[in-house]
């Protein structure tokens, strides 16, 4: 997939947010890489089996206190991980969303943990 349409996905992704948490993001960008770097892997002490989908690098929006004149959160989409793991571009679609949530999540305080037991209620709670 090119990096134009790759984009329009995670636009896609951003705007299936609801609103209300849309209109809370606070000092984030969100960037697309093709891959993760070799520090971000060491620092997550992610093994070489294991596609790391997206990450959140910043001060999360529950511990900002006295906070300023600081560089904006980052939370990047890796393209090539994601294509990897997907056998479509509906998958992608899907995965990107996924991931976009994920990352924004944590943006919002939410740990790994919790982050996954919300991905557990959205998905089980999903319109049919």
């Amino acid at each position: 997939m090119n990096l134009n349409d790759f984009e329009e996905l995670v636009i896609e992704g951003i705007k299936a947010i609801p609103q209300e948490q849309l209109k809370k993001l606070n000092n984030v960008d969100i960037i697309i890489e093709d891959n993760p770097t070799q520090e971000q892997l060491k620092k997550l002490k992610i093994r070489n089996n294991y596609s790391l989908l997206g990450l959140y690098e910043g001060i999360p929006k529950i511990k900002r206190w006295g906070y300023g004149q600081v560089l904006p959160d980052k939370i990047t989409i890796f393209k090539n991980s994601i294509e990897k793991i997907a056998r479509s571009k509906e998958e992608i679609k899907e995965i990107v969303k996924n991931t976009v949530w994920h990352e924004i999540a944590h943006h919002f305080g939410m740990d790994e943990e919790s982050v996954k037991k919300s991905e557990s209620f959205r998905n089980n709670n999903k319109k049919i």
